[in-house]
């Protein structure tokens, strides 16, 4: 196991995380179905003309491109986080059943196209799903609370037993839709990106912001906490309080995300494991640099998704799993 990282070699490896995402920003909005060509854009803005091209890229590449870096980066982070307070290398941010609680409240909006439950940016479905998701967090967190600790045990064996709960009600609710319902339905649940416009961006950055920096704060914490409890006590964290704030950031950016893209699978399974082979254990790289990557690989993903059947759009989560499950495969093989 490798130790913390020195200030320098910290600094140059999240230059090239984010030197990487950077990239990767830059060149998706020009890759796709329809041509869009970088000085047909650069001579619209600069002469202030608008052609199709243009509308495109302003319109529909780039929010999406930045929806899905947002969208792997929430993923991955909170995969990171809650992978060292479950102490379990498996958890993923589906793992405590915040992702079935959302996804549930996703197919009864859509199961009930009569229910108009719209709030500035948030749709009903995107509303409903944000409530399910929290309904589930609370119940797990009640569930687990004890007098003066977390019981991990109890929270993982309550996530997993709330998500197939959620799953078997998902699969009721299916039953009861009609076809054309079923379609929607089925669309969301295996997970997609194809958005117009900057309105679901600015139904993400609410919760994302504040989840994500309640997960920042506690970087060093997770270092002591992953040595185990007792040694972060004798350090002086306060693990009750790194946990509790670990969930409920590690929910909102989870419920963010799947509210807006819906279930997708394996970012935040693949991507932390990804980065502990790469640069080591220490969480003041391990999170920043799983936030940038799980934006890198969503955003390429996607990319792939609106090319690949061109001019038509595989869901975004076909992809992730196509390409996550051999790739983790293979870091297991390499591991043992």
């Amino acid at each position: 196991m490798r130790g913390l990282v020195t200030r320098r070699y910290l600094i140059l490896l999240s230059m090239a995380y984010l030197l990487l995402a950077l990239l990767a920003l830059l060149i998706a909005p020009f890759i796709g179905g329809e041509t869009v060509r970088v000085r047909q854009v650069v001579h619209d803005v600069f002469h202030h003309t608008w052609n199709i091209q243009t509308e495109i890229f302003f319109y529909q590449r780039i929010p999406r491109v930045l929806l899905a870096f947002l969208v792997g980066g929430s993923l991955a982070l909170a995969g990171s986080v809650f992978q060292v307070i479950l102490r379990n290398p498996l958890a993923t941010p589906y793992t405590l059943g915040v992702t079935g609680g959302g996804a549930l409240g996703a197919v009864i909006a859509i199961l009930t196209p009569g229910l108009s439950l719209t709030w500035g940016p948030f749709s009903s479905v995107q509303l409903t799903a944000l409530l399910g998701a929290g309904l589930t967090l609370g119940l797990i967190y009640g569930l687990a609370r004890r007098s003066k600790s977390i019981s991990t045990n109890t929270l993982l064996l309550a996530g997993v037993t709330v998500g197939i709960l959620c799953g078997a009600l998902i699969l009721f609710v299916r039953y009861l839709a009609s076809p054309h319902l079923l379609v929607a339905m089925d669309h969301w649940l295996m997970g997609g990106l194809d958005i117009v416009g900057y309105r679901s961006l600015a139904a993400l950055l609410p919760l994302l912001l504040p989840g994500a920096g309640m997960l920042f704060m506690q970087m060093g914490s997770y270092n002591l906490l992953a040595l185990g409890e007792e040694m972060a006590l004798g350090y002086g964290v306060d693990v009750i309080s790194v946990q509790r704030l670990s969930l409920i950031g590690g929910g909102l950016v989870t419920a963010a995300a799947v509210s807006i893209a819906g279930p997708i699978g394996f970012v935040g399974l693949l991507v932390p494991h990804a980065i502990r082979r790469l640069s080591g254990f220490d969480h003041r790289i391990l999170l920043p640099a799983s936030f940038l990557a799980g934006g890198t690989l969503l955003v390429a993903c996607d990319t792939i998704a609106r090319t690949l059947v061109a001019p038509t759009e595989m869901p975004v989560g076909i992809i992730t799993a196509l390409v996550g499950g051999p790739f983790f495969i293979y870091l297991l093989f390499r591991k043992k």
